[in-house]
């Protein structure tokens, strides 16, 4: 029975308020129906144990601190109500009210301190800001202090929506996203100032993995990286884990076993923005995987409890 640590709540409060603020979902359909039963309905069907949620992108913050701080809390308490009633179905990953850092602070206290989820959902970028912004220091100090787990998801940049391009957001700029926030966490050593952090990466991590050799070669290349070394970036690299979502073909789960050690593979689905036949096509691919690579085994379930250790049950001795 799986762990999917990439499965999203759409809870109406948020939805409601992306939609007045002009931030819709990606893609064409809009903001999928979202409710407790229906996802444990879906969870059934496809063999997944434990869904840990979280918000997707835009997040939660549309221009007023206040209304972000009580949007981001009543998200939370939603999502720690979910699990109160199904405690092995659901995990939670914390909403923040970022790119309110206080509030964001303040957050961190409550989502992980009093209502204890699982972790955390930072999304990439913040308005024109990636991850690894000094700006938001104080929020992975805070993460930092509770060796918190990250799940790390794209927004929409700006630069993104104001490409002229037809096609949508999720294809492409997503992954790049991705790739930009956690190049910048890499590159402005917060990683290693919050070495206590565990980050899960969306989307295999976006195009990290294919670009992890090209990273490595900045110290040779030019001397604002001269204080790196190709090794250490590497091995910063190696320490994130990755999730599956639209993202479990072999090209991609070989390309991960190159940059990081086997166990550092789980499983997402991202439903429910990508439909049940994905979800379907993603386990199947998993099992393929595992069948040809004993290594793999772990993806579905095992590689996750290092991370969840409540999920563990007497199977999993």
């Amino acid at each position: 029975m799986k762990i999917d640590v990439h499965f999203h709540a759409v809870p109406p409060a948020f939805k409601a308020a992306a939609l007045r603020a002009g931030r819709g979902a990606t893609i064409a359909s809009g903001f999928p129906d979202w409710s407790v039963p229906g996802a444990l309905a879906v969870m059934d069907r496809h063999g997944i144990a434990t869904a840990i949620t979280s918000i997707s992108q835009p997040g939660v913050h549309f221009g007023d601190d206040a209304a972000a701080r009580a949007l981001a809390r009543r998200c939370n308490e939603e999502a720690a109500e979910a699990i109160a009633q199904h405690p092995a179905r659901f995990g939670a990953f914390a909403t923040l009210p970022l790119p309110d850092v206080d509030g964001a602070c303040a957050e961190v206290a409550h989502a992980l301190d009093v209502l204890k989820l699982d972790g955390v959902c930072l999304l990439a970028s913040y308005g024109e800001r990636f991850l690894g912004d000094p700006s938001f220091d104080p929020v992975l100090r805070e993460l930092d202090a509770r060796a918190a787990v990250v799940f790390v998801h794209p927004n929409f940049h700006p630069s993104s929506r104001a490409l002229d391009t037809p096609l949508p957001a999720f294809l492409t700029e997503f992954p790049f996203d991705t790739t930009r926030g956690v190049t910048r966490l890499i590159f402005s050593g917060a990683t290693r100032r919050f070495a206590r952090i565990r980050f899960i990466l969306a989307h295999a991590g976006g195009t990290l993995p294919y670009l992890a050799w090209r990273l490595s070669l900045a110290p040779a290349i030019d001397a604002r990286f001269a204080a790196e070394t190709g090794a250490g970036i590497l091995e910063e690299i190696g320490r994130f884990w990755f999730d599956t979502a639209q993202a479990a073909g072999p090209a991609v789960l070989a390309a991960l076993r190159q940059v990081a050690p086997a166990d550092r593979v789980l499983f997402g689905s991202d439903w429910p923005y990508c439909p049940e036949t994905v979800l379907q096509m993603t386990g199947e691919a998993v099992q393929a995987a595992a069948a040809s690579d004993p290594a793999a085994t772990g993806i579905a379930r095992r590689h996750a409890l290092a991370l969840f250790p409540r999920l563990r049950t007497q199977d999993d001795r």
